[in-house]
């Protein structure tokens, strides 16, 4: 079935002209979307932490955050841009107390919505608007005119005019500008955590360390196993953006392609995709959620341990070295 996708003829900005928007968080999604939904002509609020980076940000840009239990009160839509980790504790402590019925709890990722960190009240209902890039695309595209594709959904029972809303955010943002597909919280939240874990994040960080370490063990030197299994990446990844599988294989040499067939599923086995499987359900039951926050609230050491390692591998340590000496790209180090 095909997915339902709306534009800008299918919003209307002016549902949201009579109400107060509070943007909790003013990080890398708070600010895009709260610089965005102002520069439509909208009433934007911050609710961000005195004493923060993120609050001195907030005050150049022109805002006066207050805490996050004031914008909660002060709101009509309270959309909750924390990380993922801290939402339910600060959800709880200061949010659903000040909520009234007729307001809208938004979210930019179901994860404490789905997995029931983040239960609103009666008479509150739960809408997401999810921009599919980070937040200096979501400002820099809306700046040139253009917006960046969102995901909507709406709660269990929400009201009929909820969903009204949510597209009139997109548009505020510039979402409709580029189409906005709807989908639930559950598929949102399920899809985007599997994305992370078995692809984007941790399938292609683990398939480039391991063929940077293959190659150096074979007596391969480092810089070219990093430019072979890392910096080329980025190549691939642009003709799979501009015109999927397909353009790659197009684009690259009938023996790379050759390769990618006959290779490709030697490395991402059938075993590989029973694990997939495995991190899928993981996911669907709860336990990744469960564990990620059982992690943070005892003080993240496995995290934080394994963030300092992995920043630390011989992979790291040359294409810092390597990426100095390029003076065409923004290099960035952290």
């Amino acid at each position: 079935m095909a997915a339902t996708i709306y534009y800008d003829k299918d919003a209307n900005l002016d549902l949201l002209k009579d109400k107060t928007i509070a943007i909790l968080g003013y990080g890398s999604q708070g600010h895009a979307q709260a610089q965005n939904l102002r520069d439509s002509g909208l009433n934007v609020i911050i609710g961000q932490r005195p004493g923060s980076p993120n609050y001195d940000l907030a005050v150049s840009h022109g805002f006066q955050p207050v805490s996050a239990a004031e914008a909660a009160k002060q709101g009509d839509l309270i959309n909750i841009l924390l990380p993922d980790e801290v939402q339910g504790d600060v959800y709880r402590d200061h949010i659903r107390d000040n909520l009234q019925p007729g307001n809208v709890l938004m979210c930019s990722h179901g994860f404490n919505v789905h997995f029931g960190q983040v239960v609103p009240p009666q008479g509150v209902d739960i809408l997401l608007v999810a921009p599919k890039g980070p937040g200096h695309l979501v400002r820099s595209e809306y700046e040139a005119g253009g917006g960046v594709p969102c995901l909507i959904a709406v709660g269990e029972g929400a009201a009929d005019d909820t969903l009204q809303l949510g597209l009139a955010y997109a548009k505020g943002i510039g979402g409709t500008r580029a189409g906005v597909i709807r989908t639930t919280i559950s598929e949102e939240t399920e899809t985007d955590l599997f994305g992370e874990q078995a692809v984007l994040c941790g399938g292609v960080s683990e398939l480039v360390k391991a063929g940077f370490d293959t190659l150096v063990e074979a007596g391969y030197q480092p810089e070219m196993a990093y430019f072979e299994c890392m910096h080329e990446l980025k190549l691939i990844v642009d003709l799979f953006y501009k015109g999927g599988l397909s353009y790659m294989r197009y684009s690259v040499s009938n023996t790379a392609e050759y390769g990618d067939y006959t290779r490709g599923p030697r490395v991402v086995t059938a075993e590989t995709r029973a694990e997939m499987k495995k991190i899928l359900a993981e996911i669907q039951k709860g336990e990744f959620a469960k564990q990620w926050l059982d992690e943070y609230r005892q003080g993240s050491k496995n995290f934080l341990a394994r963030r300092a390692a992995e920043r630390d591998l011989p992979i790291e340590k040359v294409g810092r070295q390597l990426r100095r000496l390029m003076s065409w790209i923004d290099a960035k180090e952290v």
